[in-house]
């Protein structure tokens, strides 16, 4: 299942050249994965107080058409579980007319915030705290 936010890119987000700053892609990514968890049930707060919380652990962007003041996009979140303690998220930032302004890859884990170190299962965690797990694309 791909999810997706909407956002419109703002004045103060800009840089010098008047496109949106390299860094605010990554916001604008990280945004989306929090409604993702939002709109799935499973809210930040509701994680920590099951004892655990998302970590990223890698993050690769490539950016394709600049965005500019006013810009309407969609950012998108699409979930890739292969086992193990590491899950990655493919997600894109798409102009209203279907341009695609960037592409992050993102490869996360799930920390137990007592021990401190990532669940071996996060999948399962992530199911048994979610309430529409679908959304999870599990």
């Amino acid at each position: 299942m791909v999810f997706s936010v909407p956002v419109t890119v703002r004045g103060y987000e800009l840089d010098i050249n008047g496109h949106l700053n390299q860094a605010v892609y990554l916001q604008y990514a990280e945004h989306a994965r929090w409604e993702l968890l939002r709109s799935s049930g499973a809210p930040g707060e509701k994680l920590v107080a099951g004892g655990v919380g998302p970590v990223v652990l890698e993050t690769n962007i490539k950016y394709f058409r600049e965005l500019h003041l006013g810009d309407e996009v969609t950012v998108s979140c699409e979930f890739e579980w292969a086992g193990g303690k590491v899950f990655k998220l493919h997600q894109q930032i798409t102009k209203l007319d279907g341009t695609l302004s960037a592409q992050v890859d993102v490869v996360l884990g799930l920390m137990d915030l007592k021990a401190r170190k990532l669940v071996p299962n996060p999948a399962e965690v992530f199911r048994s705290l979610s309430d529409s797990p679908e959304v999870l694309g599990l």
